[in-house]
């Protein structure tokens, strides 16, 4: 047995404050590290570029490129990521991704990393309020998830542990990482 593997899929995705709200840059890159000078050792090598409006948290621009490819075909189905502008990237986003550019409607590759940018842009607006020095559920309803986290995951869950420490005045950035558990967080606060 070999230690080199028999295939490397690296995928990136790198979210950045823009004027026009949240760039996210997604890349995908497939390799076979085992191939030799004359073999193809670089089988996909392509990215995803969206802009997701700050306050919609709608895409309104979509770029797919690929640079490398296994079908001088392929790049021609870049277009059809353009079918990404309009898309919220909230509830039901997968679903819509799939419906536009799964299967034969696209690029297996390019799709995935549509998919990818979903929960990307989420962890992206957390990351850039908490960079702002913004509450992240700054404008919501005391006692309650910002509408962006709100049932995107079991801590988010109407009856979950984020909403109840929020309800105890926890917010996210304020304490070590990970957060404490709820019932550590209702000591400290007692204690205080």
């Amino acid at each position: 047995m070999s230690d080199i593997p028999t295939h490397v899929r690296t995928i990136t995705i790198e979210a950045y404050d823009d004027p026009r709200g949240h760039r996210l840059e997604a890349t995908l890159r497939d390799e076979r590290p085992w191939a030799q000078e004359g073999q193809v050792h670089t089988l996909h090598s392509m990215g995803l570029q969206v802009i997701v409006d700050a306050t919609t948290l709608t895409i309104t621009e979509a770029a797919a490129t690929m640079h490398q490819f296994p079908h001088e075909e392929c790049p021609g189905i870049e277009a059809a990521f353009q079918q990404l502008v309009g898309l919220s990237v909230m509830r039901g986003y997968n679903k819509a991704v799939q419906e536009r550019l799964g299967r034969e409607r696209g690029c297996t590759h390019l799709e995935f990393l549509a998919r990818a940018i979903g929960p990307a842009v989420i962890q992206a607006l957390a990351s850039s309020r908490g960079r702002h020095g913004n509450d992240i559920v700054a404008g919501e309803q005391s006692g309650t998830a910002a509408n962006w986290l709100a049932n995107s995951c079991h801590i988010w869950a109407d009856d979950g542990p984020g909403t109840a420490k929020i309800r105890e005045g926890w917010r996210p950035g304020t304490t070590e990482y990970p957060t404490p558990s709820l019932v550590e967080l209702r000591r400290r606060r007692h204690e205080a």
